[in-house]
């Protein structure tokens, strides 16, 4: 993989990837949602938070992906990589099989592609203002860019707490949790997302569309 960066182009291959889930900062309220999936039969966490463990393989820069079947959904979130000794900040969607779920959400999280934004920022020049940095996303629904998530970092795990859990070594990639759907988690044929730091002027942006393969049994 290629990514920019402010002294230049970064590349490397991950040889792990960890995919954290239930990051929310509010724990009342993950444990409200845990419970509340559990009445539709989403199996309950073993460890909150949960650090699944996918196939770095799935990392994608690619700008469509494909999909078995139409219930599956992006969702962004703040990326994390150790690449030549220095942990990087990124964008990446943890784009998830939502029918599977209810079965496995390991075997959801397995089954799509992790499309990954090409920008990295040194962790280290954005870690005294991270709660501030703002995470968004937008689908495309009936020809139209409708906002689907808006939030800052505050209202995830502090990322020191998570790579805490699980240790980001040489060639480790994580994807840190994400924010509510605005109006429900729901499919769509295209997804854009966008990390930005009101503090720097900056940000790191990335979209993609899902080609929709047909399950046939």
């Amino acid at each position: 993989m290629k990514f920019q960066t402010e002294t230049g182009v970064l590349e490397g291959t991950p040889a792990r990837l960890i995919v954290a889930g239930w990051t929310g900062r509010d724990r009342a309220d993950v444990g409200h949602r845990i419970a509340d999936l559990a009445e539709i039969g989403v199996p309950a966490p073993t460890t909150d938070p949960l650090y699944n463990q996918c196939a770095p393989a799935l990392l994608t820069q690619a700008t469509e992906i494909q999909a078995l079947g139409d219930e599956t959904s992006g969702e962004a979130e703040p990326f994390l990589i150790r690449l030549s000794g220095t942990v990087w900040l990124g964008l990446a969607s943890d784009h998830t099989d939502r029918a599977l779920e209810a079965h496995s959400v390991a075997a959801s999280k397995q089954i799509c592609a992790k499309p990954v934004a090409d920008v990295l920022w040194p962790l280290e020049t954005v870690n005294q203002h991270l709660d501030d940095l703002l995470l968004t996303s937008w689908i495309e629904e009936n020809g139209s860019w409708v906002l689907y998530q808006d939030g800052k970092l505050s209202s995830i795990l502090p990322l020191e707490q998570l790579m805490a859990g699980a240790p980001l070594l040489e060639g480790t990639a994580m994807l840190c949790g994400t924010l509510p759907a605005i109006g429900g988690v729901r499919p769509a044929p295209a997804f854009r997302m966008s990390l930005s730091d009101p503090v720097r002027g900056q940000s790191i942006d990335w979209s993609y569309r899902t080609a929709t393969l047909r399950i046939i049994s």
